[in-house]
């Protein structure tokens, strides 16, 4: 084999086996409902942090997305509120468990527009 075509096959497969993109992190409370949903859109799926409610210096945190799609196959995005700076619910999608036998009339995933 070629010295350029070793390197070349090296630097592809060191390419491949790189870890995927990190998601971004926001904390809600810092920003506008507007500005949270931007977000999400922009980039598809986005960790959000917010305090929790209940618990006094808890702090909580999930994966929201813009749809279905980009949830993992046995799940399915669904509304889910998070606390902002102008709001105490900013609407979102988070991923849910699909169950299809809960579902008995319903044919396949609900849709549900961010």
């Amino acid at each position: 084999m070629r010295p350029t075509s070793l390197a070349i096959m090296t630097i592809s497969a060191s390419l491949l086996a790189q870890p995927a993109l990190a998601i971004s992190r926001y904390n809600t409370t810092q920003l506008t409902c507007d500005q949270v949903r931007q977000r999400v859109i922009n980039e598809g799926a986005a960790i959000l942090r917010y305090p929790s409610t209940r618990v006094k210096n808890m702090t909580l945190y999930d994966r929201y997305v813009t749809r279905t799609a980009l949830c993992d196959p046995h799940e399915y995005a669904e509304r889910a509120y998070v606390p902002t700076k102008d709001t105490a619910r900013c609407p979102v999608l988070n991923c849910q468990d699909y169950d299809p036998e809960s579902r008995r009339f319903n044919f396949g995933k609900p849709i549900v527009r961010f």
